[in-house]
């Protein structure tokens, strides 16, 4: 068991005993959240204004709730504060005012990190903090792990990410990048709403990975008696939605993708797409501006916004560069190589960049723009106009078959958005997958499409003229709180096994750890 060998976590476990033994029960049910602290401190606040003596309300009754960060205990009186979602309060509590002999029963038992009840009046202390003075007072629930020493906190960063309940508890500034994130997610609903999209659910379990170019999660469904993979996009199933007549419909949830893990990846991940018939993705470049422009608003954000060494712009409208063009005028790189597969092949390995003898030009562009073009793009950029090659599920240009249209959109060197006319016609997705199966078998790339012949049968029932788009929410919140780490934005990241949590012998996580420690 994980507590036995803690001598801290072994005197708790006694002092909750003790609590047992006087005839208190350390986990009472049934106990309801108390006056929010901040609520308390504004309906208390005119004690401040009394003369000296006077800044007391014995006539005001109180329940408060929250877990104890402080105590101090002066012989026969104590002060302690408890800190609830609203923030922290101070209660004090003495031998005379709580039930005869209650207070030398806990004033030992009570600490750092319980939970508890208190109930009372409010004063105001010689040092001019407003505070409860407590005729009651419980444990609700007692904590038998000690939290991290007070002056030092909680640093260690990889302990923050595993365990965020902690993390939490020492560092309530986590707690609000939360709040936000969740109330970005509801803007972003609220505004997809609005312009008439319907919200719909889709499979996580695909019979064929398909949507995006990435390596899947792969499990086995036993009474089916086949392999299912978690989905790394929603896309081929919202597409069978519009051709159904479903002409505009969003999903906001997962996607998994067993890819290695970075500050701006994560094998699981939360993004919205929407599909929008009848629309271009000009349209859904515009409505992704207005998209920012409501959060802005409604967040009460700058439009000037740090972000690490970065002030970004969030001014609409963003701005719009061609994909060759970036290369060549933002990445520096001379128009001959960018034509030329062996001289970009060339020039990516005199710069470092080693690639596959097999990729062809079009993904040898994506290259020369993921080495040279992306991390420049510091404020909202929209590249448009990709190589078809590398776009399998957009629509081609009437002006120029070998460019389909399509945009994705950079901030802060970071892909937030990706969005194009969709593919339409049945034949030539058909031939795109082909396309893509003999690019896997030539490369062993597992991360090329797989032929979805179900999701080309659809097809052939006719979809409207459609532009969808698909947008990180991870990555998004990461820009918008100013944080550097996905980790920082995901309530539970992906981490390597803990020792002895996981269900792997100590030897399996010695190799496990080891083999990572190489990786990186």
């Amino acid at each position: 068991m994980i507590f036995e060998d803690n001598q801290y976590i072994q005197e708790r476990i006694k002092k909750a005993d003790a609590l047992r033994a006087e005839g208190i029960n350390p986990y009472p049910a049934g106990v309801r959240k108390g006056t929010p602290s901040s609520e308390f401190l504004k309906e208390n606040a005119d004690l401040l204004e009394r003369p000296e003596g006077e800044r007391i309300a014995p006539e005001r009754h109180y329940r408060l709730t929250g877990r104890v960060k402080f105590v101090r205990i002066m012989g026969k009186a104590a002060f302690a504060k408890i800190e609830d979602s609203e923030g922290l309060v101070q209660i004090y509590y003495n031998r005379d005012d709580l039930p005869e002999g209650y207070y030398n029963k806990i004033k030992k038992l009570i600490e750092v990190g319980d939970i508890v009840e208190a109930e009372g009046y409010p004063f105001v202390t010689r040092t001019g903090e407003i505070t409860l003075h407590c005729t009651d007072l419980r444990i609700v629930s007692k904590a038998i792990s000690p939290l991290p020493e007070k002056f030092h906190g909680l640093t260690d960063q990889e302990l923050r990410y595993r365990q965020r309940y902690l993390d939490m508890i020492m560092n309530p500034e986590v707690k609000e990048t939360f709040r936000l994130r969740s109330r970005i997610v509801s803007l972003i609903r609220r505004f997809f709403e609005k312009h008439g999209f319907l919200e719909v659910e889709t499979p996580m379990m695909h019979p064929i990975p398909g949507g995006a170019n990435a390596r899947p999660f792969v499990t086995h469904h036993n009474a089916l008696g086949v392999d299912r993979y978690l989905r790394i996009a929603p896309e081929l199933y919202l597409k069978r939605l519009v051709v159904g007549g479903m002409e505009a419909v969003f999903e906001i949830n997962r996607n998994f993708r067993n890819e290695g893990m970075d500050h701006t990846h994560n094998p699981e991940f939360t993004m919205i797409e929407f599909y929008w018939a009848y629309h271009t993705y000009e349209d859904l470049m515009r409505l992704t501006e207005e998209l920012f422009d409501t959060l802005f608003e409604e967040l009460g954000l700058p439009r000037k916004l740090r972000y690490g060494e970065y002030e970004v712009d969030f001014s609409t409208p963003f701005r719009k560069v061609g994909y060759l063009d970036a290369i060549r005028e933002i990445g520096g790189v001379p128009e001959s190589v960018i034509h030329d597969p062996q001289a970009a092949r060339a020039y990516l390995k005199e710069h470092g960049v080693e690639t596959d003898p097999a990729l062809s030009l079009g993904y040898l562009q994506a290259e020369l723009f993921d080495a040279f073009v992306e991390e420049k793009l510091i404020d909202p950029t929209f590249v448009v106009d990709f190589p078809v090659e590398i776009s399998p599920l957009a629509r081609r240009s009437d002006e120029n078959p070998e460019i389909a249209e399509r945009f994705e959109l950079f901030i802060a060197g970071k892909e937030i958005a990706n969005g194009f006319n969709e593919l339409n016609d049945p034949l030539d997705q058909y031939e795109r997958f082909r396309m893509q199966v003999e690019a896997k078998d030539a490369t062993g790339d597992d991360e090329a499409m797989h032929m979805d012949l179900d999701y080309v049968r659809a097809l052939s029932y006719a979809m409207p003229p459609t532009a969808g788009e698909g947008i990180g929410i991870d990555r998004l919140v990461m820009l918008l709180t100013d944080r550097h780490s996905i980790r920082d934005v995901l309530l539970f990241p992906a981490m390597r096994p803990e020792k002895g949590l996981e269900g792997q012998s100590e030897s399996e996580q010695e190799t496990s750890e080891s083999e990572q420690e190489t990786k990186e």
